[in-house]
């Protein structure tokens, strides 16, 4: 990677340069000629079990230059096979939502998420034998939705969206390198480090393969002796078996790195073809990109590295939604990326938008301000919940509104709005809940509702020029943002206080010599809580403002599975509140039982239907969508208040 070419002191004008037009490209579909993409391959097309729409699935080919500056930043290029005019070749899946006509002229890109598709499945709330078209949300509004591949490392053969990318050699040899990974066993038994499957030992016996132990992330590590351990492919077997809790780290010899980073070139060239190219398998005005968590990341980074405009300098996105991202982005351009992995620390400065002096390196950049993203900035919407502020696998929300050292609040750019999801976990969790690997309930706030009035909004926003509803987020100066060891939460008994979530290390920035700081402790501001444990800033859903539970954005690993000083990954916890004043004495619970708070059912249902019309007045619920919260909490109050014979029926 020519590290002079991304480092912030390039001059803009290095990086809008107008690429040649690419000629003379073998096509299947019409009038493909002077696209990034080459060719398409159909394997399916059918109608949708709604009017008017069809959903077309197949293969998407690209053949791109290595050396125009717009491609040059990808890890490895230049070190990827060509074709005979020069051009560097690789396909991806895709699969595509689209109406036959009268569409709303946006192509909504699913940024998928470890090979499996977002946005169908959760704006349309689908599942089962339609996991498409669900109750036809985003389908009424006319969008078109596809889903391209962009990961390497995503299992072949299981219906899962994946790319093809070639893999980078020197001139006259194989390029080897160190691979590794972290993992925290929950049993003793052999253990397949998904993080790392892609890649191959050279050689499982030999003595560069390692296995290390530590108890805390930043902790130090005990080398196992190589006699008491095998490596078979990716799978490691401990003579004695592991110990459930603790924090392995496997690293290994590997040969022949894909060039990962043309995953970011797929999104973007397939975005740009759509909207550019009238040979395009289908037309949009404009394009958005929805990203979860782990493809969430992809878009922070797509942003942050310049990937929003193309080989001849042209707009791709036009708005972006970043759910449960934090301030981290994605380990997937350079070499030996491992883009699969959820549990190894992910933030990198710079965190802000904006450009912050960093106090650790010195350097002065920002996601959005440096030359690579500088020229075309969609419009943001960044939700986030009290996960990515707690989490211990280094999200660092905070960091995302703050300055570096987490002493300042920051204002976001015009361009970007961002909504704190309050009392949510990661992933909503099932309901009724249910106990998985951590010492509480898992988290059922459903945040999804939210989600769907901020995609609508930002549509207004771009298509009609409406200003979206402002940002929500707890902030230093407001007293509703923390450090860790601030948090007030209550002593509830059998509740470890998350006092003792220890805050996590910066990772590297590939694109400077040093990493920018990596390695440095980050400062753990978090949101402060309510006198029930819950989140007093950001989108309050009635699940918070008219709560029967405590709900947080962490939760300690059972003993049963061991580390019960560690949160276990991405999980909140669900904390039911007594349902008397006496239940709650005997229970020694802080907190005002259900029957102190509420005169009954009704009283309960009238306050949730309260609170849900005065969030959709503030535009961050859809009305459409409240009579489903109504069911959900009338069953909430008929789960923890059953009648006296017994049933669910309710008081």
């Amino acid at each position: 990677m020519l590290r002079w070419l991304l480092s912030s002191r390039v001059p803009v004008h290095r990086w809008i340069r107008v690429t040649a037009v690419l000629a003379g490209l073998a096509v299947v579909a019409p009038a493909l000629a002077r696209a990034e993409v080459t060719r398409i391959e159909i394997t399916s097309r059918a109608d949708l079990a709604f009017a008017g729409y069809e959903k077309i699935v197949g293969r998407v080919f690209f053949a791109v230059d290595p050396a125009d500056p717009r491609n040059m930043i990808v890890a490895d290029i230049d070190k990827a096979p060509r074709n005979a005019m020069g051009r560097v070749e690789f396909s991806s899946d895709f699969e595509l939502v689209r109406p036959k006509a009268n569409g709303n002229g946006v192509l909504l890109v699913d940024i998928v998420n470890r090979g499996g598709k977002t946005v169908l499945p959760n704006f349309n709330r689908a599942g089962g034998r339609d996991p498409d078209v669900g109750d036809g949300f985003l389908l009424r509004r006319g969008f078109t939705v596809a889903s391209v591949g962009w990961e390497f490392d995503v299992p072949a053969g299981r219906g899962l969206i994946r790319i093809e990318v070639p893999v980078a050699r020197d001139v006259d040899a194989p390029i080897t390198g160190i691979v590794r990974a972290s993992f925290t066993p929950a049993e003793p038994g052999p253990f397949l480090v998904g993080d790392l499957a892609a890649y191959a030992p050279l050689d499982p016996a030999g003595e560069e393969s390692l296995l290390t132990v530590r108890d805390q992330m930043e902790g130090v590590r005990e080398t196992i002796p190589r006699d008491r351990w095998t490596l078979t492919g990716a799978t490691v077997n401990l003579q004695g078996g592991f110990t459930p809790g603790r924090i392995y780290e496997l690293s290994f010899r590997a040969a022949n790195p894909p060039v990962a980073g043309l995953g970011f070139i797929a999104v973007r060239d397939f975005a740009t073809w759509v909207k550019h190219e009238p040979g395009a398998i289908t037309s949009a005005r404009y394009a958005y990109a929805f990203g979860n968590s782990q493809s969430g990341r992809f878009l922070r980074t797509f942003l942050y590295q310049g990937f929003n405009s193309d080989e001849r300098g042209r707009q791709v996105l036009d708005a972006t939604l970043i759910n449960i991202a934090g301030a981290a982005r994605l380990d997937l351009n350079r070499r030996w990326a491992t883009p699969t992995t959820a549990s190894a620390p992910a933030t990198q400065f710079p965190f802000a938008d904006t450009a912050q002096v960093d106090p650790v390196s010195g350097l002065t950049e920002g996601l959005l301000d440096n030359p690579r993203a500088a020229q075309w900035q969609p419009k943001i919407f960044y939700s986030n919940t009290g996960v990515e502020y707690w989490s211990s696998s280094s999200r660092a929300a905070a960091l995302t509104h703050t300055t570096p050292d987490g002493s300042r609040d920051l204002e976001f750019p015009e361009n970007v709005r961002s909504y704190f999801l309050a009392g949510a976990q990661h992933s909503p969790g099932a309901f009724p809940p249910v106990q998985g690997l951590g010492q509480q309930l898992g988290n059922p706030l459903d945040y999804w509702w939210t989600l769907r009035a901020l995609l609508v909004a930002m549509d207004q926003w771009v298509r009609e020029g409406v200003a979206p509803p402002p940002s929500q987020y707890p902030r230093l100066d407001q007293g509703t943002l923390v450090a860790s060891t601030h948090a007030a939460f209550p002593a509830i008994p059998g509740v470890q206080s998350p006092r003792e979530i220890r805050p996590a290390a910066r990772t590297f920035n590939t694109l400077f010599e040093g990493g920018a700081g990596a390695g440095t402790t980050l400062p753990m501001l978090v949101p402060q809580v309510d006198s029930d444990g819950n989140e007093l800033a950001g989108i309050r859903l009635p699940d918070l403002a008219v709560p029967l539970a405590t709900y947080t954005g962490w939760n300690f690993r059972k003993p049963e599975i061991g580390g019960t000083h560690l949160v276990v990954s991405l999980l909140g916890s669900y904390i039911p509140l007594s349902r008397s004043a006496r239940e709650r004495e005997a229970r020694r619970d802080p907190r005002l039982s259900i029957e102190e708070r509420y005169r009954g059912r009704e009283a309960y249902l009238t306050r949730v239907k309260d609170a849900s019309n005065t969030l959709v007045r503030d535009r961050y619920l859809l009305a459409e969508d409240v009579d489903s919260i109504m069911r959900r909490t009338t069953d909430h109050w008929a789960r923890l208040m059953p009648s006296p014979n017994g049933s669910t029926a309710s008081r």
